[in-house]
């Protein structure tokens, strides 16, 4: 029987004596698309950190692909919110992928770097790991620009390259801290697709606060806020919009949640306008083709 990619029972977390998770359950399915929303300072990145084995939980118990956070090796795959390249840096498409290689038998920084020595000395070394990071490259679109500097990039090509990196190992997680957030509206169209592309192989559980990139994509939601509620859908209902902003849905209007603000109704036609879709969208079994 295959384990759950992710089993978290009565998690808690704290700094500084404040607990920013609290009572957190989850049983993760493998194979799943996981959306983790809130409001800031939620614990959403803490999530991901406990999950990473980055930080250690005050108490309860995490596993992660069967085993103790961090002792998944190659088998997980992540994607930091902060990712930047100086314009100065001469480092390539291809050589920022190769960065995401880990072999077996190294830990620890300074073995990294022992074992990238090690493995730049080898030519069949070398030419497993150009392989990988071709083929990872392969999977993003951008093998044609494996020879380019990564900086002459543009936003949404740099998301794809370090998506590149995340998973050149061959991940069965990939966990992703607000991908979508430094790029435009049609760079993150683009993203999101490529993840649910991607989902066909390996376990994604996303961080994200744009809940625009979630409805259709995902398999499931998460809204976390100190607690953890696990939806096992994709729709974007009023109570997940509540949960994930952290406010009290009989005290808001959901309108003013999906425009992120107390603004007038108008800003959000309805589905029949002809400004809008014109029906094709509606979730009533009404749009086109009885869609529902």
């Amino acid at each position: 029987m295959q384990h759950p990619a992710i089993e978290i029972d009565d998690l808690w977390f704290a700094y500084g004596g404040v607990r920013v998770l609290d009572k957190v359950r989850l049983a993760l399915p493998a194979g799943e698309f996981l959306a983790v929303l809130g409001p800031n300072g939620g614990g959403k990145s803490t999530l991901l950190r406990v999950l990473l084995g980055l930080v250690k939980p005050g108490g309860g118990s995490v596993r992660v692909l069967g085993q103790e956070p961090g002792l998944a090796g190659g088998r997980i795959g992540y994607l930091p919110q902060f990712t930047s390249v100086s314009a100065s840096f001469p480092i390539t498409v291809l050589g920022a992928v190769s960065l995401g290689l880990v072999r077996p038998g190294f830990s620890g920084l300074g073995a990294g770097l022992v074992s990238s020595v090690t493995g730049w000395l080898n030519p069949a070394v070398r030419r497993a790991e150009r392989e990988a990071s071709l083929h990872a490259l392969s999977r993003v679109g951008l093998a044609d620009q494996a020879g380019r500097r990564l900086s002459e990039l543009s936003g949404g090509q740099r998301q794809r390259v370090f998506i590149a990196r995340a998973i050149v190992s061959g991940p069965e997680l990939l966990l992703l801290d607000e991908p979508t957030a430094s790029v435009d509206g049609r760079s993150r169209q683009e993203l999101m697709e490529l993840l649910a592309e991607l989902n066909r192989d390996m376990t994604i559980v996303m961080v994200s606060h744009d809940m625009s990139t979630v409805d259709g994509c995902v398999t499931s939601i998460a809204c976390v806020n100190r607690s953890l509620h696990h939806h096992a859908e994709s729709r974007l209902t009023p109570e997940i919009f509540a949960e994930a902003a952290g406010v009290d849905l009989k005290a808001t209007c959901p309108v003013e949640l999906v425009a992120h603000g107390p603004v007038p109704h108008r800003v959000l036609l309805d589905h029949d306008h002809p400004d809008c879709c014109g029906g094709a969208h509606r979730h009533d079994g009404k749009g086109e083709g009885g869609a529902s």
